[in-house]
């Protein structure tokens, strides 16, 4: 049992909704009159047609009350339907349509009765146009019910905090929707009268505890879900207080276990080839910037009975919600933390399902907070379509927010270029004054959808949250489709078999569908990188810069679950890192190199002294089997490859070993790499000149920063705010020539001449290689008595 004491009440959430639901769709909590009164009172100012996906979903100049606007939407809505392939004849519904356009005409705006007597005729309407859809071609819906972790100071408002078994609230279930288009939808408890049948919960039912992430399978016979006893013993991690994976059929049988153990599993998604893909905790390591415990969960994949557990994302933080696109890729949200602030990066990544070249899809260097969502979830690719939907969420608050369209043919400019606002009556949480209205959006095609609503957004603010499934559409219509008064809905989507995208080639040696279990010890531990040409990137480089090395830098998982403890350099909640060593970078820019596998890492271009002139803001990875090719140094990403990978320099000969670097650089070490040369060359002197700074190291058997390191703050470089401050955003992409050692007052010190102080080669180099290096002091987030002391402390996560 993973546990962690702390001096906290116990969480009180368990409700005694147990499965009780109502057979009828009950009403919206707010009449839609009322709450679209209100977004037009609110939103002509703050409204961003320019990024808007349909204008019909905007409040018009025209509309002067709900009754204009529910007009106008149904008419197009109307006008859409009828040249969809399979629709039905609405030429009774357009007369009607028309003779309550004309009686809108002669009710006065003012006169509010009336007018409102008259939209409720016309959503009656619309309600039976919408629901003439073909692409409803399917009459029942798979959904959970669960409520939402409460958003109070105790039990934590987090992106993070909503996947913890432990914080669930023992409450709704597994259903299906049937008969969901008529007007008295059904809910079917799927888990009624099930009983597992293996496991921990052989002979058991999944009654009185949390449920959360169903996916079904492509033949539409299976559903993947996430299950937890939600045992209330706050940050106590055990079997009865994390999530786990489960499986069965549609019809209740087959209960199976798939995952179990004192961790969370959960987002099952189903692979073509198979397999499933899921978060877990299992990587290990724990979040930089909770006073809490927060363990990150990365992407991991499995066979489909649960067996041959495979970590795809050895990533130091936190990933959510995979899917698979139209092309067979996995989807996923990542949390990039190197070396930036913590609220800037949380946007898509897409990567094959056996975890290789695990890349950005848009918004991964954005440059201010404000410019696109601050987190983007839930991602779903449209189909037959490049573009995705997802929910435009909170760093600080929970899956729910605003829809946004994103389309990846479009070059990526870090703000909204990629990005068309679905529902633009709600601004993006925390980006801007944005509430927590949507959710978990089921594409059926790029301008109709499945999703979960709620009019008063109030996810995170407690139990009186209340998600229904609706009916989107991109003209800014709705409709309920069913809604649980006492308990919230979530994941809607159609229950019905589904194409099976391609099955991308599996190329890595781990997780191979149908092949017996490699033995870990006889995978390879390298495998080869190839950069096409360091030179190709988005920024200019110096003039006469000339790059002869790569340096690769280990990312370190944080083994200590307070933030600041220990603190590792200048930079708050920065993660400790590794040199590994360096690569030769031939005369045409390539490079080629063998890599370890399962270790995140990211690269810097060193020029001729041996300094960073360039460094990745993000990390890479490798698996066994893999071969990674980069085209540069952050490049346009539809940018066309400069020459071919046969023409390189590099990879005409064998890929290089990684040479290592000085000592104290792996693993990292301030007292081993600097402080030396600080006392060969200026301790003695500073000593005597009383107004000189204190170079010396000071009590050694503290664990804590020498006096040496804490007086050089001001001469070091290191990414973080003022005065070592919470770095909430940063500058997310390196320019070239301005950063580390040459971005730093030391460096031009030394360059200058200090008094007689004359460094030798190595000496220099370990100077600039801490300042290159985020200027960090410990390298290990354990034993610090002995980093102070000299000794080598290996991190205990790789």
């Amino acid at each position: 049992m993973k546990v962690v004491n702390l001096s906290l009440p116990l969480l009180l959430l368990l409700l005694a909704c147990g499965y009780v639901c109502t057979p009828a769709t009950a009403a919206d909590p707010r009449p839609e009159f009322d709450v679209l009164q209100d977004v037009i009172s609110k939103s002509k100012h703050r409204q961003k047609p320019e990024q808007t996906f349909r204008r019909e979903s905007l409040i018009l100049d025209t509309d002067r009350d709900p009754v204009d606007v529910v007009l106008r939407r149904t008419t197009a809505l109307a006008d859409r339907l009828k040249n969809m392939r399979g629709a039905a004849d609405l030429s009774a519904e357009r007369s009607e349509l028309d003779r309550l356009t004309q009686q809108a005409a002669q009710i006065d705006a003012g006169d509010r009765n009336a007018r409102r007597e008259l939209f409720e005729q016309i959503v009656a309407l619309r309600r039976k146009i919408a629901l003439s859809n073909p692409l409803l071609n399917f009459d029942r819906i798979l959904f959970i019910k669960r409520h939402f972790l409460p958003g109070h100071e105790k039990s934590g408002n987090h992106m993070c905090d909503q996947y913890f078994g432990f914080h669930a609230i023992r409450c709704g279930g597994l259903f299906v929707l049937e008969k969901a288009f008529s007007d008295g939808p059904v809910p079917r408890n799927v888990l009624a009268d099930s009983v597992c049948g293996n496991g921990r919960f052989k002979g058991r039912k999944l009654d009185n505890g949390g449920f959360l992430a169903p996916d079904l399978s492509y033949d539409g016979k299976t559903i993947l879900f996430a299950y937890t006893e939600a045992e209330p013993t706050r940050y106590q991690w055990s079997p009865q207080s994390t999530f786990h994976i489960f499986k069965v059929n549609v019809d209740g049988s087959g209960l199976t276990q798939l995952t179990d153990g004192a961790m969370n599993d959960f987002d099952p998604c189903w692979l073509p080839n198979g397999r499933i893909a899921f978060i877990s905790e299992r990587r290990g390591g724990y979040g930089r910037c909770h006073a809490r415990p927060v363990p990150s969960y990365t992407l991991h994949s499995m066979n489909a009975d649960g067996s041959d557990i495979v970590c795809l994302s050895p990533h130091e933080t936190n990933e959510w919600h995979p899917s698979v696109d139209n092309n067979g890729m996995i989807v996923y949200t990542r949390w990039d933390y190197v070396d930036r602030g913590f609220n800037q990066a949380h946007h898509p990544w897409i990567t094959t399902p056996d975890g290789r070249d695990a890349r950005s899809i848009h918004g991964n260097f954005s440059e201010s907070q404000g410019k696109l969502p601050l987190m983007e979830m839930d991602f779903r690719a449209i189909p037959g379509s490049p573009r995705y939907v997802t929910t435009a969420a909170a760093h600080h608050g929970q899956a729910y927010g605003s829809l946004v369209v994103v389309d990846p043919t479009i070059e990526d400019d870090n703000a909204m270029a990629p990005c068309k606002r679905l529902t633009p009556e709600i601004l993006f949480p925390e980006a801007e004054p944005g509430r927590q209205v949507y959710g978990t959006a089921w594409p059926l095609s790029e301008e109709f959808y499945l999703c979960v609503y709620d009019p008063d957004g109030s996810a995170g603010r407690g139990t009186d949250n209340n998600f229904g499934i609706y009916l989107l559409d991109a003209l800014g219509n709705k409709e309920l489709i069913y809604r649980d008064p006492e308990v919230s809905c979530l994941s809607p989507m159609p229950l019905r078999p589904r194409q099976r995208p391609p099955v991308v080639p599996h190329v890595s040696l781990t997780g191979r569908p149908g092949a017996p279990v490699a033995p870990k010890a006889e995978l390879p531990k390298t495998a080869p990188v190839t950069v096409v040409n360091v030179y190709d990137g988005t920024a200019p480089w110096p003039e006469g810069t000339k790059i002869v090395a790569l340096r690769i830098l280990q990312v370190l998982p944080k083994s200590t679950w307070h933030h600041h403890q220990p603190r590792i350099g200048y930079g708050l909640e920065k993660s400790a890192r590794a040199v590994l060593g360096t690569v030769p970078v031939e005369a045409d820019g390539s490079a080629h190199f063998e890599l370890p596998v399962g270790r995140p890492v990211f690269f810097q271009a060193l020029d001729e002294r041996g300094m960073a002139v360039q460094s990745m803001r993000s990390a890479t990875y490798v698996h066994p089997g893999q071969r990674l090719v980069c085209q540069g140094c952050h490049e346009p990403r539809h940018h066309a490859p400069i020459s071919p990978e046969r023409s390189l320099a590099a990879t005409r000969r064998t890929p290089s070993e990684i040479r290592p670097d000085v000592d104290g650089s792996n693993p990292f070490s301030f007292p081993r790499l600097v402080q030396p040369v600080l006392e060969r060359h200026c301790v003695a002197c500073h000593a005597k000149e009383p107004k000189a700074m204190d170079l010396a190291a000071g009590d050694k058997r503290s664990g804590q920063w020498y006096t040496s390191y804490k007086n050089l703050t001001g001469y070091a470089f290191f990414y973080g705010s003022p005065g070592g401050g919470y770095d909430r955003w940063t500058p997310s992409v390196t320019i070239p020539g301005r950063f580390g050692a040459q971005a730093s007052k030391l460096l031009k010190i030394l360059e200058e001449g200090h008094y007689d102080v004359k460094l030798s080669g190595e000496e220099m180099y370990r100077i600039t290689l801490w300042l290159d290096c985020n200027s960090d002091f410990f390298g290990s987030y354990e034993n610090t008595v002995a980093q102070t002391q000299g000794e080598i402390v290996p991190p205990t996560l790789q």
